[in-house]
């Protein structure tokens, strides 16, 4: 055998060896609270879904037939403004906005839309196809006016996470005018 079969197969062997010196992912860090709560997701090169989330059940489950807030963050980092026009899935009947109407999300150029946040637009999934609980999910098809659409899984947020009544009444209780 020649000396270059033999050297081939060495530098080979010596450059995988070089590259686990030091081994920074063989020793583990501190864990992580939290994490990411909801899958991520590219469209296209410049908008990308970002933690897609179902609201947490107050009383721990969505039942067959309920209605759930979606939560997620829309990022668009292109030149193009573009929108967030209609979510649909199978696992429930449709999707509508905060009024009721139909989904019209504006994703301007090089900003974040934060959907389900305070005082931002809400999205709602309207008579769920089935039972969901803590950390199950669903395939949402999220479709946009310029980018097209993706399908996703809307993970069910996991319990403590405080969910938001959809209401904001003063409790009679508290009421100090006679």
């Amino acid at each position: 055998m020649s000396r270059t079969a033999l050297a081939a197969p060495a530098a080979l062997l010596l450059a995988v060896a070089a590259c686990t010196t030091g081994e920074p992912l063989s020793t583990p860090g501190p864990e992580v609270v939290g994490g990411a709560v909801g899958p991520d997701e590219a469209v296209t090169g410049d908008l990308s879904v970002l933690q897609v989330q179902l609201e947490y059940p107050l009383d721990g489950v969505h039942d067959e037939g309920d209605d759930a807030r979606l939560f997620l963050g829309i990022a668009n980092s292109g030149t193009a403004d573009d929108a967030l026009v209609d979510v649909t899935g199978r696992d429930f009947a449709d999707a509508v906005d905060g009024d009721g109407g139909e989904v019209d999300v504006p994703v301007p150029a090089g900003d974040n839309v934060y959907v389900g946040a305070e005082g931002a637009p809400t999205v709602t999934l309207v008579d769920l196809g089935r039972e969901l609980r803590s950390s199950q999910s669903i395939p949402v098809t999220l479709v946009f006016a310029e980018a097209g659409e993706v399908t996703i899984d809307a993970v069910v947020a996991a319990e403590g996470q405080d969910p938001v009544p959809p209401f904001d009444f003063p409790d009679p209780a508290e009421d100090v005018d006679p």
